[in-house]
This record gives structure tokens, C-alpha cells and sequence, in this order.
């Protein structure tokens, strides 16, 4: 995915920035990390706090298989659909600003 099209994709968050991170993209948002984008996926970053949510809307956790267990990371896969509705993806990019600032206020 080129950088054009996830500023496209986050359009309705504001000004986003694009960086290279895990041999992908990440999407950052008034500095702080609302998305990535890897192997042609966008996922969202996501908490205890949005997980029921996001599972109901058919996201996926990104889960990979580490040493011992499999790791599963702080971002949600989108479902397809929502990359397509501009308003919705709008509202699913605030949550993960919010988790972002949620996660900076732990840190």
C-alpha cells in the first residue's frame, strides 16, 4: 500500500503521517501510533477497552506465532467492508486515536 493511499484511507481522522515499522507501514496520528499497515492489511490499534467492539464488527486481533505461544499484538485487522464506507472507517480511525492516548496516559 502506498503512503497516498492510507493518508487517503485516514482522511477522515485528519492529517496523518506514514513511517516505515515491522517491515510495514505505520499510521500516526498527532504523533501517535493509530494503525499499521502490513502484508496489504490495515489494522487498527486496539485494548481491552475495544476489543469487544472491534470483534463485533468482524475484526481480527493480529496474532503471530512466537518461540513458545502465539503473541497476539494491540491491532485489529478491519473487515473489508469498512474500508470502503468513508464515515465508518472515519469513526473506527477515532477509537484507535483514543486507544492511542489511552495507551500514552498508561506509559
Amino acid at each position: 500500500m502506498d503512503d497516498d493511499y492510507l493518508r487517503e484511507i485516514f482522511d477522515g481522522l485528519g492529517h496523518v503521517s506514514v513511517r516505515r515499522l515491522f517491515g510495514g507501514k505505520g499510521i500516526y496520528h498527532n504523533g501517535l501510533i493509530v494503525g499499521i499497515a502490513l502484508r496489504g492489511e490495515v489494522m487498527l490499534k486496539g485494548d481491552e477497552q475495544s476489543a469487544a467492539e472491534y470483534e463485533a464488527a468482524g475484526a481480527e486481533r493480529w496474532t503471530y506465532q512466537g518461540k513458545r505461544r502465539p503473541v497476539q499484538m494491540p491491532y485489529w485487522r478491519l473487515p473489508a467492508a469498512i474500508l470502503d464506507e468513508p464515515d465508518e472507517l472515519a469513526r473506527w480511525s477515532r477509537k484507535a486515536y483514543e486507544v492511542a492516548l489511552r495507551s500514552e496516559r498508561k506509559g
